[in-house]
């Protein structure tokens, strides 16, 4: 699993919520390019007229000019899916399409980009529902790949739903943001300090940090401006369009829960059965995701630690000397290649997503503190940076700071950073300095100015939306959930509290899975305040 954060360099990136596919990482394509036959250049797929949907009759978000009818009666040209570099294309039952979108909604008639949609169709076509929309969450995540990996634990929802999904735009073959070449993140992963301790490694910290966004301008720059999460909201409702839904079912993890409650505040009338799950607090700036998340964290840390019979303060301050001694020195690997601090940071992290991986935290830090070796650290290190044995990495990480920077006007300089340092080694020794270093690294000297402090869900006038926190969740800690559910407002946010560990519930509890599966099906509609344990 992957997970959502606002405020990470590449080294730590998160990526789609692959919850019930318990998945570690592979949260996009296997590939760090584009398919050739999925062009990410923003050039327009194939669509042809179509009679357009019946219209809601209802104007949200207004002050925004329509689609021209162009874009929303497109007809969409649904093939087989092809299959990713290294894998496998998905079944027979599964079909692949483009729509087009405005590359900027202040000009819908302007310049387009087409967006990758996935879908299988509702197996009981009588009773069939609509479409259901997944967001996996990240930023950055792959749909078109998650989804086909994942549908197993859905396949109940897929009885009377299309089970949609999509990569958002600026995402893998939807105009795919790209900064760095393989080499060029091998060498950053080598030799940036990710907790700079003297004025030199400060200094080469910023200058990578202003290099990637550079090297995102340089590769991706006619998209960058435009991939942020309000336009994402934007597509989502010209998608619901098209598919010809008159309301918008959806289902969002992590950094999806974000993007679905931009969807209720910008079309509040036009909100179906939605459920958001590891949910993003929508309070929170860039600093305040950092500290959520030190102290996400490093409770599920303590959590992993208890369950090992040991005590969690003393083994927290273990670790973090085990750290101190990385970053000293180094650790050597089976591969030949170094387990540097942040590595190991990254491999700690990895695991603390799903309990059923603290198995393997356990035997990568007893190979790191008993033989001296990082050959475990670093495997998880790999998987969660989507670095695969040949040495190429994904560009999740790319997409993921393009549009975490586009949304948030959040750049903290260094000395802010360095200001943060007491009060997040007090909530984590562990991850702490990291994470309070990273507000100055994930936006320094971004050339595209970020949108909003904070991102408006309140949503008046909208349905119930089924807010899912899960109390140990690393990633988007539980307050998040309350706050999202607060911040929709009153009779909207119906919170459901998972009590347990992971990022994220559904497939994960019973008790969630059912309560969502008869609020999709049935439009049963749990009591606000409802426990799962």
């Amino acid at each position: 699993m992957c997970a959502h954060r606002r405020a990470q360099r590449a080294a730590v990136r998160t990526g789609a919520a692959l919850l019930a596919a318990g998945l570690l990482a592979g949260c996009g394509l296997s590939s760090s390019e584009p398919e050739a036959s999925e062009p990410a250049d923003g050039r327009p797929g194939d669509a042809s007229a179509a009679p357009a949907p019946t219209p809601t009759g209802l104007q949200d978000s207004p002050g925004v000019p329509e689609p021209p009818s162009s874009l929303t009666s497109q007809r969409l040209d649904w093939k087989r899916c092809p299959a990713p570099r290294g894998g496998e294309a998905p079944g027979s039952a599964w079909r692949c399409a483009r729509v087009d979108v405005p590359l900027d909604y202040a000009e819908p008639s302007g310049e387009t980009l087409s967006v990758a949609l996935v879908r299988k169709q509702a197996r009981d076509k009588g009773r069939r529902l609509g479409s259901l929309l997944f967001n996996f969450g990240g930023p950055g995540g792959s749909g078109v790949g998650a989804l086909p990996r994942s549908a197993d634990a859905y396949a109940k929802l897929n009885s009377r739903y299309d089970l949609v999904s999509f990569d958002p735009r600026g995402v893998w073959a939807s105009s795919g943001v790209r900064c760095r070449t393989d080499k060029e993140q091998e060498q950053a992963h080598r030799s940036v300090d990710a907790t700079p301790d003297t004025a030199a490694e400060e200094a080469a910290f910023i200058e990578d940090a202003a290099d990637f966004g550079a090297g995102c301008e340089r590769r991706s720059g006619a998209v960058l401006p435009h991939v942020g999460t309000v336009a994402a909201a934007r597509d989502l409702d010209l998608i619901r369009e098209v598919l010809g839904d008159e309301k918008l079912s959806y289902f969002g993890f992590s950094y999806g829960t974000e993007l679905g409650g931009t969807y209720a505040h910008l079309f509040p009338h036009r909100v179906g059965r939605t459920v958001l799950d590891a949910v993003v607090d929508p309070t929170a700036d860039g600093t305040g995701h950092a500290r959520n998340q030190t102290t996400g964290f490093q409770r599920a840390l303590e959590n992993y630690l208890k369950d090992r019979g040991q005590d969690p303060e003393a083994g927290s301050e273990r670790i973090a000397r085990l750290l101190a001694r990385i970053d000293r020195s180094p650790l050597p690997t089976d591969s030949g290649r170094e387990l540097s601090e942040s590595l190991a940071i990254t491999g700690i992290v990895a695991p603390l997503y799903s309990e059923s991986s603290w198995p393997a935290l356990t035997a990568a830090l007893d190979e790191a503190e008993n033989n001296g070796t990082g050959t475990g650290l670093l495997r998880l290190a790999d998987s969660y940076n989507g670095r695969d044995g040949q040495g190429r990495y994904d560009t999740q990480s790319h997409s993921q700071r393009a549009i975490s920077c586009a949304d948030s006007t959040s750049r903290p300089t260094v000395d802010e950073a360095r200001a943060l340092l007491p009060e997040f080694r007090k909530l984590s020794p562990v991850f702490g300095p990291f994470l309070a270093w990273d507000t100055a690294g994930w936006c320094a000297q971004w050339p595209v100015e970020g949108e909003n402090e904070t991102p408006e869900t309140s949503a008046p006038g909208a349905g119930p939306i089924l807010v899912v926190g899960t109390t140990g969740d690393p990633a988007t800690p539980y307050e998040g959930a309350r706050r999202m559910a607060d911040e929709l407002g009153e009779g909207v946010g119906i919170l459901l509290t998972n009590k347990g560990e992971g990022h994220g519930a559904y497939g994960g509890n019973d008790c969630v899975t059912s309560t969502t599966d008869a609020y999709f099906l049935d439009g049963k509609v749990p009591e606000d305040g409802t426990t799962c344990s």
